[in-house]
């Protein structure tokens, strides 16, 4: 077994917020590669995070961000967040509280329609799907095709308008969904955004 240092283990927890035993694992299971490190720990994330899916999350805050284009002119965007977990402890927390500040940025700067794809209402994507078809058909792509444009451009339509399918603000790499997925493996609570309400002066 490959000797991790524990300069390499701290330097890990620093980039990703994972606990000690959980970084020094990863980097054992990756032979010390720091980035492949990363990306077990987020798999494994995803994994503790679909493991607490069913669990109750009763409490969580509301938390509110103003965007101002100077600071000497009145905030023309704001958002509202409602994030929520399983107890009072958490809720009350600087991580918790962070992440609902991070998601409230992110809305306000993003504009998502939807907190998931779940709640995209079925006849818009029907409607999508009839457009993009009629699009590729009158594109001349192979009727073999077809299908795997479609879907191709519905994810992209769902990356776009759902607050857990978009890329992250700060990281386009990580999906929104990925970065409650890691809260939720270093909190041990399910984590869920409830609802989000996005405001704009200019878009009335």
């Amino acid at each position: 077994m490959i000797d991790i240092s524990l300069e390499r283990v701290k330097q890990l927890r620093d980039m990703t917020g994972a606990g000690m035993m959980d970084c020094k694992k990863a980097l054992e299971d990756a032979q010390g590669d720091l980035d492949r490190a990363v990306v077990i720990l987020r798999e494994r994330g995803i994994a503790k995070a679909a493991k607490r899916a069913d669990r109750v999350t009763s409490n969580g805050v509301v938390e509110a961000y103003l965007h101002r284009t100077s600071e000497d002119y009145p905030p023309q965007i704001g958002a509202l967040i409602e994030l929520n977990c399983e107890s009072d402890f958490v809720a009350k927390g600087t991580d918790f509280r962070t992440l609902a500040r991070e998601l409230a940025m992110h809305v306000a700067a993003a504009a998502p329609r939807w907190v998931s794809r779940d709640e995209v209402p079925s006849e818009l994507v029907e409607q999508e799907r009839t457009l993009y078809q009629l699009r590729a058909e009158q594109d001349g792509k192979p009727a073999q095709a077809i299908p795997k444009i479609v879907a191709g451009q519905l994810e992209a339509f769902y990356k776009d308008s759902c607050l857990l399918d978009q890329p992250y603000m700060r990281d386009p790499a990580t999906p929104v969904r990925e970065l409650v997925a890691s809260a939720v493996a270093k909190l041990q609570e399910n984590i869920t955004v409830r609802r989000f309400q996005r405001f704009s002066i200019k878009e009335g």
